[in-house]
């Protein structure tokens, strides 16, 4: 049986007894727990996979510490978290038509798919019966997964980094520049100022937005993270220097300097969490018909704004969930073309997946987490690795 990482219901009271519902003392590596798994069988439609290298994710560390909601035990219990993978194709149902075994693909996290295409439910969160892919095995249906661009120019890691957070950024930039363009035409407004703070999602949003020609300002706390992205001609702001928004007078000179770099103008388009210490920031500095756009759980569930003064700005709050599967497969097209992810410097060992957790859980990674499952790996990805 192949070995998967899961998340008790019961762990997680254990964990939230010892630090007395201390979720600051919270250890998300005491939770998620590492045993062995029997797969579903394998129906027609089907391919089983052997994952090669996941990328860590915000959502599993919310699964850890049931802050928005105790998933693990809305679940039954138990969840076998994982949303973002590359792996190998080792067997397909007999009626799959765009696998063979031995191609690489990747998969997306669209859990039930809507009449429109975006997802109920995110697989391996709140899909009934989803089992993640934290582990060196899965079963997974053909629709739930798309050929690796091998050929893209990314190494292996920044690949793998990007299954859920490039069609995340995807959905978030069509959306933000379709509300602003409801709003304000091409012709009146060409160019505009966009605005994302500091993570995975935030960086890819930027650099869709600097492709098309904006100008785009990364607020970041990590200095890694920020020389990344001013080496793709993204400006930068140390969120660090305005206190993370503790007080009103952080959130004026931080908006006293968006507008510095914006001509006076402020952002015209804001990618954030719509919640926690950013969110009043976030609202200060937008432009005047500016869009505000999330797909953040961190923090909260909640979010208040006045309404009045928004109305009078023009402002719109708008929330995200996920990409559609089409959107999810348009998104891997731009894989090294427009996409080009910041890595965390350790690659870790897939025994080491939960201290992964726990450390973006701290915040101290120079980058996204990559957590590497396969030790033999394919071929044909032999010279992606660094």
């Amino acid at each position: 049986m192949p070995r998967a990482f899961s998340i008790s219901a019961e762990a997680i009271a254990s964990e939230r007894e010892r630090v007395g519902d201390d979720l600051d003392a919270f250890d998300v590596a005491r939770v998620i727990e590492l045993g062995e798994l029997t797969l579903p069988a394998m129906g027609a439609g089907d391919l089983r996979l052997r994952i090669l290298a996941v990328s860590a994710e915000h959502n599993v560390d919310h699964a850890a510490l049931a802050d928005t909601m105790n998933i693990a035990e809305a679940r039954g219990g138990r969840i076998y978290p994982g949303n973002s993978a590359i792996a190998e194709v080792v067997e397909v149902g007999n009626e799959v038509q765009r696998f063979s075994v031995g191609d690489v693909v990747i998969t997306h996290c669209n859990g039930e798919p809507d009449a429109q295409g975006y997802p109920l439910r995110i697989w391996a969160y709140d899909q009934p019966d989803s089992i993640g892919w934290y582990a060196e095995e899965a079963v997974v249906g053909e629709w739930q997964v798309i050929p690796a661009p091998l050929d893209c120019g990314l190494n292996l890691w920044e690949i793998a980094a990007m299954p859920l957070r490039a069609p995340t950024a995807h959905h978030l930039w069509r959306r933000a520049i379709g509300i602003f363009r409801l709003k304000v035409s091409q012709a009146q407004r060409a160019q505009l100022n966009v605005l994302g703070f500091g993570g995975g999602v935030s960086e890819l949003f930027l650099m869709l937005a600097r492709h098309e020609g904006h100008n785009a300002i990364f607020c970041s706390g990590n200095p890694a993270r920020r020389a990344h992205l001013e080496g793709l001609g993204i400006e930068s702001i140390d969120q660090q220097a305005y206190n993370r928004f503790a007080s009103r007078d952080d959130v004026r000179a931080f908006n006293k300097q968006v507008k510095s770099m914006t001509g006076g103008e402020g952002a015209h388009i804001v990618c954030d969490m719509l919640r926690g210490p950013v969110y009043a920031a976030g609202l200060q500095c937008l432009a005047r018909m500016g869009v505000n756009v999330s797909a953040g759980w961190q923090l909260d569930t909640s979010c208040k704004y006045n309404s009045a003064n928004l109305s009078v700005r023009q402002i719109t709050v708008d929330h995200v969930h996920y990409e559609t599967v089409d959107g999810a497969n348009a998104a891997t097209e731009l894989y090294g073309k427009v996409f080009r992810p910041t890595v965390h410097e350790e690659i870790y060992a897939f025994e080491d997946l939960p201290r992964a957790m726990e450390e973006m859980h701290q915040n101290t990674q120079t980058g996204i987490p990559i957590v590497r499952v396969a030790e033999q790996m394919p071929d044909a990805l032999k010279g992606l690795i660094p």
